[in-house]
């Protein structure tokens, strides 16, 4: 009798062991821990002379915790310049400055650590001062902030990255116009894009000096999501049991060949319906119909390009899919009165519609991109100005294959 109320009791305590470690664990899932984002900032020119540029940064830190303090006790600024030209004779000096209003600049620019509140947003300016003989080669700043989170899930190194723009070029480059199908073509050249940028901006800048009424505007999906900061280092993918194993079996130009790549898609849309994607995948592959794993997978799993698959300095990292492509098509519609569509084309002639003003045709487009004028390499072209030489921009009768909202 003894003995079963005694392992009756050791059973009651084991039980409520686990369910007080299970309640730890589902709290500690459920919070966010060093959830400190460090803003892309406003960047402008102090000084912007043929041998010294002056680059003034404006950031936040903001805490988005509910109820937790997060500190900064290091940060600094690394800056790699991109060029067409050679970088002999050019230096560059940052400086990182604490902004908030109890904060004193010191000469010795030591980070002092700093608590950012819950809630709050802490301003910080970076200064960077690049000298050299002639600076009219240099293209963009990629600026690296690295600092360090310590808070409730420790000590957390992270890095920030912006691309900031330096070199602008006139809309003057872009005067070549192109036959295409049913239509002309003007490739427009513009800075390279960064997240900086706005692409109702970009299209007031760029291509309304060209349009005229009827025109259609087509902007790349990687430049797009580039400016929404869809974009991810390889160094803050953590690539789990299932991306180890299922990469390899990908075709080794697919941009989910690698641990990373897959990875990034499974963060996106989860582990399940990856796996679930893969075998529907080889399924239908056994009967001899391709495709299955993209339908099942989503667009993000067609949309994503891995290092190596834009620009530079983006070609070190993952660029996403564009987020809410018709809602930005009908953004440029209704402020700049140009039909537009996003769009995803390669050399080997595959035009894919993500998204369209609801007065375009999608066969109209396909025709006029078909040789992809925008090009796959350096142009610096991500926007198309196509000008219809008959009407063509009758209501679709097709919809476009994807809506880019995820």
């Amino acid at each position: 009798m003894i003995e079963s109320v005694f392992i009756g009791i050791i059973g009651s305590a084991i039980a409520l062991v686990i369910l007080i470690l299970v309640a730890l664990e589902a709290q500690y899932r459920q919070r966010p821990g060093n959830d400190l984002e460090l803003t892309a900032g406003k960047w402008e020119f102090d000084l912007y002379e043929p041998q010294r540029y002056l680059l003034v940064g404006n950031l936040e830190f903001r805490n988005r915790t509910r109820r937790l303090e997060v500190m900064v006790p290091e940060i600094r600024a690394e800056v790699t310049l991109l060029t067409s030209g050679s970088l002999e004779g050019v230096t560059t000096t940052t400086h990182i400055i604490p902004r908030h209003t109890e904060a004193t600049a010191r000469s010795d620019h030591y980070w002092e650590s700093r608590i950012v509140k819950v809630g709050g947003e802490d301003p910080i300016e970076i200064s960077i001062d690049v000298q050299g003989q002639d600076l009219s080669d240099l293209k963009v700043a990629w600026v690296q902030i690295h600092y360090v989170t310590y808070g409730p899930q420790g000590r957390i190194p992270k890095t920030r990255h912006i691309v900031v723009p330096l070199k602008f070029p006139s809309t003057d480059d872009s005067k070549r116009w192109r036959p295409a199908a049913n239509s002309d073509v003007l490739p427009i050249r513009t800075h390279l894009l960064t997240e900086l940028d706005d692409p109702v901006e970009v299209v007031r800048r760029y291509v309304v000096p060209h349009a005229q009424a009827g025109d259609v505007v087509t902007i790349g999906e990687s430049p797009l999501a580039i400016m929404q900061g869809r974009f991810i280092h390889p160094s803050e993918i953590h690539p789990g049991w299932l991306a180890t194993r299922l990469c390899y079996l990908f075709l080794p130009t697919s941009s989910l060949a690698t641990a990373c790549g897959l990875q990034t898609l499974i963060n996106i849309v989860g582990p399940g319906r990856v796996f679930v994607a893969f075998v529907a995948g080889a399924i239908g592959k056994l009967f001899g119909q391709p495709g299955f794993f993209y339908r099942v997978a989503g667009d993000q799993a067609r949309l994503i390009d891995d290092v190596t698959g834009t620009l530079p300095p983006y070609d070190k990292f993952i660029v996403l899919g564009p987020d809410n492509a018709q809602g930005i098509v009908d953004q440029i519609q209704r402020e700049t009165g140009l039909s537009a569509a996003i769009v995803d084309v390669n050399d080997l002639k595959a035009v894919k519609i993500l998204a369209a003003t609801s007065n375009l045709s999608i066969n109209f487009l396909k025709q006029a991109l078909i040789t992809n004028p925008a090009g796959n390499a350096d142009e610096q072209t991500p926007v198309v100005l196509i000008r219809p030489t008959e009407s063509l921009l009758d209501r679709a009768s097709v919809k476009p294959e994807s809506a880019g909202t995820h």
